[in-house]
């Protein structure tokens, strides 16, 4: 099916579709909460009965979407949740929202998603690699659907917009990014007010917690990958929580010569496991093939995983996968 078909196929299904479910994958992003709140007002628009949905230890979100509208979230199911048609925002993999109903054959799911490995799970799939975040299709769609670009829509996806292209320094801007923010700002999005929430008005628990990421960086194969590590130590001493290493890894793609930039932070929960964040600097690798090998997933330049491999052997792996790419 074409890219065209996909689409006039999508948006046919949230015509006539009354009853919906939207949700987005575990640790929701920035890209995943602005979709997921954009698509709800563009149906809430439509007259359609809809739904978002978290579960509940996806709470609370990382501090710089605390002030984000979604006090409407449903963190149980509703009880005619078979009835509805589930919509998947920003998920490349069914496997990377953690409630089993969801994964049943018997649910009717639309899949709107921009990941270039998406696994297409959808009963409709409206996957769109070339599309900088899952914002800008939903921005697509919804002037498709000839709803008003409201204040708050715009606000939702211009979230969505400027974190997933890292305030459009990455790879995946383009300049459909800067005229989806140019016409959301003339919407109504205030642009400085959207980054002193999302970058600047931080805990301080934050600061100290990266201190601590700055303290511990380590570089392997003549400075090609850039690596720090917080362990749960580091977690208490600052009195950081686990949201709090959001960004970190990105002061480790800065560095010069750097070709990978991790970051590996111990669970706080989960004993013995380990959430790993990849960031490449350029085309030459794909480090979502890295991740999708260790089981989880994401973009060609910003991937992620979790790992029980121990630190040492991990590292060691990490640096023959680059290895195997350049």
């Amino acid at each position: 099916m074409s890219l065209l078909t996909e689409r006039d196929a999508l948006v046919e299904e949230l015509r006539r579709a009354e009853k919906l479910l939207l949700t987005t994958h575990e640790n929701p992003d920035g890209d995943a909460l602005g979709s997921l709140l954009g698509m709800h007002l563009v149906l809430e628009q439509l007259g359609k009965d809809s739904v978002m949905f978290l579960a509940a230890n996806q709470f609370p979100l990382p501090y710089e979407y605390q002030r984000m509208r979604l006090d409407g979230v449903r963190h149980e199911l509703p009880d005619d949740v078979s009835d509805r048609t589930i919509v998947f925002l920003d998920c490349g993999n069914i496997d990377r929202t953690p409630v089993h109903f969801l994964h049943g054959r018997h649910l009717h799911v639309l899949n709107i998603d921009h990941h270039h490995d998406n696994t297409r799970f959808g009963t409709v799939n409206l996957v769109v690699p070339e599309a900088s975040c899952a914002a800008e299709i939903v921005y697509d769609l919804a002037k498709e659907l000839g709803v008003e670009i409201t204040p708050d829509l715009a606000e939702a996806l211009y979230i969505g917009l400027v974190t997933d292209t890292g305030k459009f320094m990455f790879e995946n801007t383009t300049p459909e990014s800067h005229q989806m923010a140019a016409e959301l700002m003339d919407a109504g999005v205030q642009a400085q007010k959207v980054h002193r929430m999302l970058y600047e008005e931080l805990p301080e628990a934050r600061l100290q917690l990266l201190a601590r990421a700055l303290n511990n960086v380590h570089r392997y194969d003549d400075g090609r990958i850039t690596l720090t590590h917080l362990t749960r130590e580091n977690f208490r001493e600052s009195g950081a929580t686990e949201s709090d290493s959001e960004g970190i890894v990105d002061h480790m793609r800065q560095v010069e010569g750097t070709v990978m930039a991790s970051l590996v932070r111990e669970l706080l929960d989960k004993e013995g496991l380990r959430k790993v964040s990849l960031r490449a600097t350029d085309g030459r690798v794909d480090v979502s093939i890295i991740a999708r090998g260790l089981g989880g997933g994401g973009h060609r330049q910003a991937a992620g995983f979790t790992t029980d491999i121990p630190f040492d052997a991990l590292v060691e792996r990490l640096r023959a996968e680059l290895a195997a790419q350049l």
